[in-house]
């Protein structure tokens, strides 16, 4: 079973359990963030380093590793200071 999420417009599918953060990477995105003149990603994993926070369905800071990818979440990325 697949879900279907829309990021930067685009839509990926990935895997009904998947994070987030699997469907972007299994969808060739390695960064989604941009702060401190760098873009980010995944980088712990685990939820601590928030690296890879994204806006979910119009919520900010969400962790993409940890936040289980829904059918039809908006994600987007976010610009940090």
């Amino acid at each position: 079973m697949t879900v279907t999420i829309t990021f930067d417009g685009a839509s990926l599918e990935g895997r009904d359990g998947q994070s987030i953060g699997g469907v972007l990477l299994a969808n060739g995105h390695r960064t989604w963030r941009d702060a401190q003149g760098g873009e980010r990603g995944i980088f712990c994993g685990i939820g601590i380093c928030q690296d890879c926070v994204v806006t979910v369905n119009g919520v900010e800071g969400v962790r993409a590793c940890q936040r289980t990818a829904c059918e039809g979440d908006i994600v987007e990325r976010e610009v940090r200071a």
